[in-house]
């Protein structure tokens, strides 16, 4: 039996691949959470894909072992949030993060609201917060804005592809929004707010769906703490799952050789003409990684497949 002198039992890692949809609690920075799952899991390698703030919650997928090699194809994916917004006043941080540091009257109608949401749906450019992880001259801006410090920003191209209202409990407001990478639903609600002309920050955020994944799949830390190992291996989905927005390939198995040594191939005539990253199947099924198409002076002048990642359980050579 150990006393409060004992030293703590050591996790034993292991080899594990897959993607976990994991709930991130509130409180929790992602980091944090994947940690947490990490543990659970004794998993030897983990990361996660697209970060949560602290204070918000939701869908957070952490990828072990090979599936962390995929991770990046679902940063650019379309995202999906429930966000609350209180109106009537400005946060430092856009955030329950931040101390108020305006106040104003609200007096809007459902109408001024539908109608200002409206306005945010479609493309455009959006600066990005000083409280934010970006870098200027590799320090992090959120590190500048501590120290008082404001520095010019390029404002993104992003695009809202929808906005509803959900709920209106005043002085607080629900959406429901879509999104596009690298936008910030911080922003997204100063700037209803100051179309409104009362102000707002955001107070609640969970994102709910990801790259093809809805919340509903997801588990919670806690749930997963009650779980025998098996049961969590049993919540673990396949490395492919994170390329599953991707366009399909499929090789024959001569192809699929050449392609998991690293070879570069005759892209097949239905992807000759495009340039995004494809999934890549053997003929059997088997999963071998992510492909894209290139046409240029080193290929001379013929559309090839090349990976950009593969699986190391895929194709060996003959």
């Amino acid at each position: 039996m150990l006393n409060a002198d004992s030293p703590k039992p050591r996790i034993v890692r292991r080899r594990l691949d897959g993607v976990l949809l994991l709930d991130k609690p509130v409180g929790l920075s992602s980091t944090q959470a994947m940690a947490a799952a990490k543990r659970l899991f004794r998993a030897e390698k983990a990361g996660h894909t697209g970060t949560l703030d602290p204070f918000a919650t939701g869908l957070l997928p952490v990828c072990f072992g090979e599936a962390a090699k995929f991770s990046r194809f679902l940063l650019d994916a379309e995202k999906s949030y429930r966000a609350t917004l209180k109106l009537g006043e400005v946060s430092r941080t856009g955030d329950t993060e931040g101390e108020i540091i305006a106040r104003r009257d609200v007096a809007v109608a459902p109408a001024e609201i539908d109608a200002a949401l409206r306005k945010f749906v479609g493309p455009q450019l959006q600066t990005p917060p000083m409280h934010s992880a970006l870098k200027q001259n590799g320090v992090p801006l959120y590190k500048l804005a501590r120290q008082g410090l404001e520095v010019p920003r390029e404002p993104r191209q992003i695009t809202i592809f929808s906005l509803s209202l959900i709920a209106i409990n005043e002085p607080e407001l629900i959406i429901d929004t879509r999104v596009s990478k690298g936008t910030y639903i911080r922003v997204l609600a100063e700037n209803i707010g100051e179309t409104l002309g009362c102000g707002a920050h955001l107070t609640a955020l969970r994102r709910t769906a990801t790259g093809g994944f809805d919340i509903a799949q997801s588990v919670s830390i806690e749930t997963l703490t009650g779980m025998t190992e098996l049961e969590r291996e049993q919540c673990l989905l396949p490395a492919q799952s994170l390329c599953m927005h991707l366009a399909k390939i499929n090789l024959h198995i001569e192809d699929a050789h050449i392609f998991c040594n690293g070879g570069w191939i005759a892209a097949p005539s239905a992807a000759a003409t495009e340039t995004a990253p494809f999934a890549v199947y053997a003929d059997d099924g088997r999963f071998l990684g992510v492909g894209e198409v290139v046409l240029n002076e080193l290929t001379h002048g013929k559309a090839r497949l090349v990976p950009m990642r593969l699986m190391a359980t895929g194709i060996n050579a003959s």
